[in-house]
């Protein structure tokens, strides 16, 4: 999902942006910045997290001194990449990808994925799609769990806090 050569704070925004992807609640009531206010105190932290595992992987070249990170764009490289997913992220892309009828396998799909353009947006739709019930689900339980009241003077001020988070991003 992210370019050939990127930085640490543009992966550490993917990952920790991983469970809000899908999440109706960042359309509307969360603010648009949540992801980088989490990201950008705490890129010790991730680097502390993930540091040995990006050294280890074969598939990644990582320039810690200089906080960069390059990774094979290649067809070759996609393919790898993808069949390295979850398999229930995996399935999702092919539900995405292949039309009814055609019933191919997976690494079928992920080898067509691997060859297009628009592969990291696809792999979003099909993180979007595993994680959007669940933030339903989350939602719908908070409502009965607080009662509605509460449930709606909690979005309101998500609302608001959304608002004023808008109104420092445009000044």
């Amino acid at each position: 999902m992210l370019p050939e050569s990127f930085s640490e704070e543009e992966l550490f925004l993917e990952i920790a942006g991983l469970s809000y992807a899908g999440d109706f609640r960042m359309v509307i009531g969360e603010d648009k910045t949540k992801v980088l206010n989490i990201v950008k105190p705490n890129v010790a932290h991730f680097r502390e997290l993930y540091g040995s595992i990006l050294q280890e992987n074969p598939q990644v070249v990582y320039k810690a001194q200089q906080g960069r990170l390059e990774i094979d764009k290649s067809p070759e490289g996609q393919f790898t990449q993808l069949m390295t997913l979850p398999k229930t992220l995996q399935q999702r892309i092919n539900k995405i990808m292949d039309p009814p009828g055609k019933n191919r396998d997976v690494e079928e799909t992920l080898f067509q994925l691997a060859h297009d353009p628009d592969c990291g947006e696809v792999v979003r739709l099909g993180l979007a799609a595993i994680v959007r019930p669940s933030s339903m689900k989350q939602s719908t339980k908070g409502i009965f769990t607080a009662g509605v009241k509460k449930s709606l003077i909690y979005s309101s001020l998500k609302l608001h806090r959304m608002w004023r988070g808008w109104l420092r991003e445009t000044s």
